[in-house]
C-alpha cells in the first residue's frame, strides 16, 4: 500500500485527504466510479468488496472504508433519518489501566471532552452539539471506550470536525485536570450503592487478580491522585496512556446519516485520515479469568436493598468468536425457559423464586462466565441447597435429551424472522451498536452477527455444557441480613465465604419445552399507510382507534387497551389493588405465554392512575387468540393463594426498597407526589398492601370489571377490517358500561406562591437539589416557551455547576412537564456538597441567567428555537415507539395526534420578549426537593392537599 512520507496536517481539504491516503472500500451498492478524478481511481485500489449481510427490507445504503492509517469506518446512508449520528469505538478500556492509576482510561475519556487545539473552550463541543438539536456521551468498558453523538444533519460536518479532534489534538488542559478528577470521583460516589457494582466488586475478589478485567474501573480521588514528586505527573500519565493506546488501528467508526455515501466518505477521510498510525493492535488478555483450583466457591454478600438473589457462575471459554453457530444459545434458552416444566416454573410452584435469567457475560476474549440468576422469595432463601440441586437436575436433563437438532433449528428460524423484520433504532443507538459490532465481527456480519446461526455444533455445545458442574461453580447469595467483617475494597460490601454445603433435594416436575406452537406462519406485508390514527369504533363506553402502517416493513401490530375504573386511584388501597390485579395477570399468564414471547408475541398489563392497560406487541398472525386468552384470564381465572402472595411480595419489596433507589428518581417521585392528584407515596402503598388479602383482590376484580370505560388503539400492519374485528372482540369480552367523563383524571396542581422545600424519604448518602419552576398554565403556547427556555439554560447550567464548580456528577437542567403542566427542573446531585450550598449556587446561576436574558437577542435565541423544532419533528424509529406516542395522546381530553408538530411550530415563534416576561413569574412558582443524608422526610400529603389545580387543568 502507498503511504505518505510526511505526517498529514490536522486541517486540510477532503480532496487532499483522499489523495494522501489509500483506502479500501466495501459496498452494499454498486461501486461508484471516481469519474471526476481518474488519478484517484487508479491510486485507490479496492480490496475485496465485502457486502454486509442485511435484511431484505433494509433499504439503507452501506459502505465500509479502511483508511490507510488502519481506521475502519462503516457508513450508513439513511435518507429518511432526521438525525445524523456518529460513534467511535476505541478498543481500549479499564483493563489497560496501570496498577497504580486505576480508573485512568475512564479519566481520559472525561478529559477528551474538555478542549482541543482548534476548539480550546471546555464547552465548545457540547455547546455545538446542544445548539444543533443534538446529544452526546461516552462510556468506558473493560476493553472498549465509546464516544458518540447525534445532531441535526446539516450540522454533521461541524460536529465531525470537533469530534475528530478528540483523537488528534486534545489539550488535556492542566487547568481542568483537578476539576475533572473531582467529577470522576463524584461519578464513583453516585454509583457506590448500586447493587450490581457492589456484587461485581466482591466477584473481582474471587477471580484471578492477574486478569486485567478485575481492577477498579471508575476511578476516585484516591486512585487518581498525583504521583509523588519526581515521578510523572497525573497529566503526563494521561497523555502517555493516550499515546500508548489510542491509535487508528484500534478504532472503529460508524456514521448513520441521511447524506449520500459519497458525502459521508469525504467527511470521514477529511477528518479521520490524520489520526496517527502507530502500529498498535488490540490489547489481549492472557491471564485466566479464574483459577479452577479455587472452585467451587460458596459466597454470601450483604445487599443494601431488601432483595434475595442467588447467582451461579461457571467459567467457560469466551464464545464471542463462535457467533456463527452460537453453541451457548440453546443451553441458555433451555435453562432460562419460563414455560411449563421449566426450572423457573418448578421453583415458582414450590414458592421459592419469582424470576430467573441465564446467559453469558464477563467475556475477555479467552474466557467468560456463564451465569444463572434467580430472584428468591423468603422461603427460597431458606432452601439454597435444594435450588442448587434442582439446577443441576435441569442441566442433567439437557445433557440427556435437550441438545436436539430440532430445538436448534427452531431457535434459528425465530432468529431469522427477527433479523428479517428488525427495526432500526434511533441513529445514535444504531451508530453506537454498529461501531461496537464492527470492532468484533467481520464486516459482512456487522448487522447479522447477533442473529446468525449457521448450524448446530454438537461438539462445542457439549464443551460448554460440560463446564456447568458443581466443581466448576461459584455460588453467590445476596441478602440484606448477611453480615461479615470482610468488606470489598471499592464499594464497601460485606461478604463471606461459606464452606461447601451438603447436596440438597431436587424438586420434581422438570420437563423440556415442546415445539413452540406460537410461531407465526403468515408474515406477508399488507400494503397501505395511514398518516395518523383515526376513530374505528366510537360508542359512549368504548372508543377504538386504528392506524395502518407499512413504513417499518414488519408484519407487526401494537394493540393498547386501557381499562379505566372510577376508583382505580381513589385511595391507597384501591391503587394497590389495581397494581395487584395487573401484576397477577402478568404472573398467571407467564408460563402459558412464555413460548409466545419467544415466538415474537408479547403481552403485558400495567397499572396507571385510571386503571390498567393491556399491551399486545408482535406479529399480526396469531395476535387474535392472544387477545382472547388474556381477557379471558383476567375475567375468570382463579387467583391462587400462592400467586397472590408472590405478586404482593414483589410489590412490597419494590416499595420497601424505594428509599434505596436512585436519589434523582426519588426526588422526581416526590415532585409528582406533591403536584399531581390523586397520588400516593410508597409508604402509603406499602402500608395499604399489608392490610389486603386475597379475597380483597377477588372482590376488586369483580367491581373493576363491572364498571369500565375502555379506550383501545391498534397501530401497525393490519387493515381496518381485521382491526374492527379485534376491537369488537375486545368490546364484547369486556362489556364496558361507563362513559369517559365518569373516570376522574390525574390533575396537575399549582405550586405555592412562596418557595417551598420538601424532603424525600431516602436513605441515600448523597445530597441533592431538584428545583422545579412551573409554567403559568397548560396551554401549548406556554409549553413551547418553557421548552425553548430550558434548551437555552441547559448547557450553561451544566458548564457552570458541573464543569466549573464541580458540585457533582449528575447535573442537568431540562424541560420537565407533569402531564401537560409545563416546568423546568434544575438538578444537582453531589457526594459531599450540602443541599443548602447547592441551592445557593443555583440561586446565583438563575440570577445571572436573568441578566443574560435581559440582553439576549433574537439572533442568539434562534438556534435554540430551531433545535427544539428539530427534536420535536424527529421521525419515529420503531413501530412500538410510534404506537406509544399516539397512545399517550388518547389520555388527554383534547385528543390531538399532531400535538408534537403543533409544539414544534409554536417553538419557532417564541420570542425573547415572551421569555423575558415569563422569567420573573417563574421565580415565584418554585418548589425545591432537597436532601441531605439523615434528613427527616417531609409529609408531602398536606402540601398536595393545599394546592389548587393549575390553570387549564381538568
Amino acid at each position: 500500500m502507498l503511504r505518505s512520507s510526511k505526517p498529514l496536517p490536522n486541517r486540510y481539504t477532503a480532496r487532499q485527504a483522499v489523495l494522501g491516503v489509500v483506502i479500501s472500500v466495501a459496498w452494499c451498492v454498486p461501486p461508484f466510479a471516481f469519474a471526476q478524478d481518474t488519478a484517484l481511481a487508479q491510486s485507490t485500489p479496492v480490496k475485496d468488496a465485502i457486502t454486509p449481510i442485511v435484511s431484505s427490507f433494509d433499504e439503507r445504503d452501506y459502505r465500509v472504508l479502511t483508511l490507510e492509517n488502519g481506521l475502519q469506518a462503516l457508513l450508513v446512508s439513511d435518507p429518511d433519518a432526521d438525525k445524523a449520528a456518529a460513534s467511535m469505538n476505541v478498543r481500549v478500556g479499564s483493563a489497560q489501566d496501570p496498577d497504580d492509576l486505576q480508573g485512568l482510561a475512564h479519566f481520559l475519556e472525561h478529559m477528551l471532552f474538555l478542549g482541543t487545539e482548534p476548539y480550546p473552550q471546555a464547552d465548545a463541543y457540547q455547546r455545538y452539539i446542544s445548539d444543533n438539536a443534538g446529544a452526546h456521551n461516552a462510556f468506558t468498558a473493560q476493553q472498549d471506550t465509546n464516544y458518540f453523538f447525534d445532531i441535526e444533519p446539516s450540522a454533521l460536518p461541524g460536529a465531525l470536525d470537533r469530534f475528530s479532534e478528540f483523537f488528534l489534538s486534545p489539550l488535556f488542559n492542566a487547568d481542568r485536570l483537578e476539576s475533572e478528577r473531582t467529577i470522576v470521583h463524584s461519578e464513583y460516589m453516585a454509583r457506590i450503592r448500586d447493587e450490581s457494582r457492589r456484587e461485581n466488586d466482591v466477584l473481582n475478589q474471587l477471580l484471578n487478580p492477574d486478569n486485567a478485567t478485575t481492577g477498579f474501573a471508575v476511578g476516585s480521588h484516591e486512585t487518581l491522585a498525583n504521583p509523588p514528586a519526581g515521578e510523572a505527573t497525573l497529566r503526563e500519565r494521561v497523555i502517555d496512556f493516550y499515546h500508548r493506546h489510542y491509535d487508528a488501528n484500534v478504532m472503529n467508526l460508524a456514521i448513520v446519516a441521511p447524506q449520500p455515501l459519497d458525502t459521508l466518505e469525504a467527511l470521514v477521510v477529511e477528518h479521520f485520515a490524520p489520526i496517527p498510525d502507530n502500529g498498535l493492535s488490540v490489547p489481549t488478555i492472557d491471564a485466566p479469568l479464574i483459577d479452577p483450583d479455587t472452585l467451587p466457591h460458596y459466597i454470601e454478600r450483604q445487599s443494601l436493598q431488601d432483595r434475595r438473589q442467588l447467582r451461579f457462575y461457571f467459567p467457560i471459554p469466551d464464545p464471542t468468536d463462535e457467533y456463527r453457530t452460537k453453541p451457548t444459545q440453546l443451553i441458555s434458552h433451555l435453562l432460562g425457559d419460563e414455560g411449563d416444566g421449566s426450572l423457573l416454573a418448578a421453583l415458582r410452584k414450590a414458592g421459592l423464586a419469582d424470576a430467573l435469567s441465564a446467559g453469558v457475560g464477563r467475556g475477555d476474549g479467552n474466557e467468560a462466565l456463564f451465569s444463572l440468576s434467580i430472584s428468591l422469595t423468603p422461603a427460597g432463601a431458606q432452601r439454597l441447597d435444594d435450588i442448587e440441586s434442582t439446577l443441576f437436575a435441569a442441566i442433567e436433563q439437557i445433557r440427556k435429551e435437550g441438545l436436539a437438532e430440532w430445538r436448534y433449528e427452531e431457535q434459528k428460524n425465530l432468529s431469522e424472522q427477527a433479523f428479517r423484520f428488525q427495526q432500526h433504532g434511533a441513529p445514535q443507538q444504531e451508530a453506537t451498536r454498529l461501531a461496537m459490532s464492527l470492532s468484533r465481527y467481520p464486516v459482512d456480519d456487522v448487522q447479522y452477527a447477533p442473529y446468525r446461526m449457521d448450524g448446530m455444533d454438537s461438539e462445542r455445545q457439549q464443551v460448554y455444557l460440560d463446564a456447568l458442574t458443581p466443581d466448576n461453580m461459584l455460588r453467590f447469595y445476596s441478602a440484606s441480613d448477611v453480615e461479615s467483617d470482610t468488606v470489598s475494597p471499592w464499594f464497601n460490601t460485606p461478604w463471606k465465604e461459606q464452606p461447601p454445603t451438603q447436596p440438597g433435594q431436587a424438586l420434581g416436575g422438570l420437563a423440556l419445552p415442546e415445539p413452540n406452537p406460537f410461531i407465526a406462519s403468515d408474515l406477508t406485508l399488507k400494503a397501505g399507510q395511514d398518516e395518523q390514527p383515526d376513530v374505528l369504533v366510537e360508542a359512549p363506553s368504548f372508543t377504538a382507534w386504528h392506524m395502518q402502517d407499512s413504513r417499518f416493513n414488519t408484519p407487526s401490530v401494537e394493540w393498547r387497551v386501557s381499562l379505566q375504573h372510577p376508583s382505580a386511584s381513589y385511595s391507597p388501597e384501591e391503587a394497590v389493588l389495581t397494581r395487584l390485579l395487573a401484576g397477577w395477570l402478568n404472573d398467571s399468564l407467564n408460563e402459558l405465554l412464555y413460548p409466545a414471547r419467544l415466538a415474537g408475541q408479547s403481552f403485558s398489563a400495567y397499572a396507571h392512575g385510571r386503571g390498567m392497560t393491556l399491551s399486545f406487541s408482535g406479529w399480526r398472525d396469531g395476535q387474535t387468540p392472544l387477545i382472547e386468552q388474556a381477557i379471558e384470564q383476567l375475567k375468570r381465572a382463579e387467583i391462587s393463594p400462592s400467586a397472590f402472595e408472590r405478586v404482593r411480595y414483589q410489590y412490597q419489596r419494590e416499595w420497601r426498597n424505594a428509599p434505596q433507589a436512585s436519589l434523582y428518581g426519588q426526588a422526581s417521585r416526590a415532585l409528582g407526589e406533591a403536584l399531581l392528584t390523586p397520588q400516593w407515596s410508597t409508604n402509603e402503598l406499602l402500608n395499604a398492601s399489608q392490610r389486603l388479602e386475597r379475597h380483597h383482590l377477588e372482590n376488586f376484580r369483580k367491581r373493576f370489571l363491572d364498571a369500565l370505560y375502555v379506550d383501545a388503539m391498534a397501530v401497525g400492519n393490519l387493515d381496518q377490517e381485521l382491526a374492527r374485528e379485534q376491537a369488537n372482540l375486545i368490546r364484547g369480552a369486556l362489556s364496558p358500561r361507563l362513559k369517559r367523563e365518569d373516570i376522574p383524571a390525574l390533575v396537575p396542581l399549582q405550586v405555592s406562591n412562596e418557595p417551598d422545600v420538601l424532603l424525600p424519604d431516602s436513605t441515600r448518602e448523597e445530597s441533592l437539589v431538584l428545583r422545579y419552576l412551573q409554567g403559568r398554565d397548560e396551554t401549548a403556547e406556554e409549553q413551547a416557551r418553557l421548552i425553548v427556555l430550558a434548551q437555552w439554560l441547559d448547557t450553561p447550567f451544566y458548564q457552570q455547576l458541573r464543569t466549573e464548580e464541580q458540585l457533582g456528577y449528575i447535573v442537568n437542567a431540562g424541560y420537565s412537564p407533569l402531564l401537560e403542566a409545563p416546568g423546568i427542573a434544575f438538578v444537582v446531585q453531589s457526594p459531599d456538597v450540602k443541599s443548602l450550598t447547592i441551592a445557593e449556587r443555583m440561586d446565583a446561576f438563575i440570577a445571572a441567567a436573568g441578566e443574560r436574558l435581559d440582553t439576549l437577542t433574537e439572533e442568539e435565541l434562534a438556534p435554540h428555537r430551531q433545535a427544539i423544532h428539530a427534536r420535536l419533528t424527529q421521525r419515529d424509529t420503531s413501530l412500538q415507539g410510534m404506537a406509544n406516542r399516539y397512545w399517550q395522546a388518547t389520555a388527554l381530553d383534547d385528543v390531538r395526534f399532531d400535538r408534537r408538530e403543533q409544539l414544534a411550530s409554536l417553538a419557532l415563534e417564541v420570542s425573547v420578549q415572551e421569555l423575558q416576561a415569563l422569567w420573573p413569574t417563574l421565580q415565584t412558582r418554585q418548589l425545591d426537593i432537597r436532601y441531605n443524608p439523615g434528613d427527616t422526610p417531609s409529609d408531602i400529603a398536606p402540601y398536595r392537599e393545599a394546592r389548587a389545580p393549575l390553570a387549564g387543568a381538568r
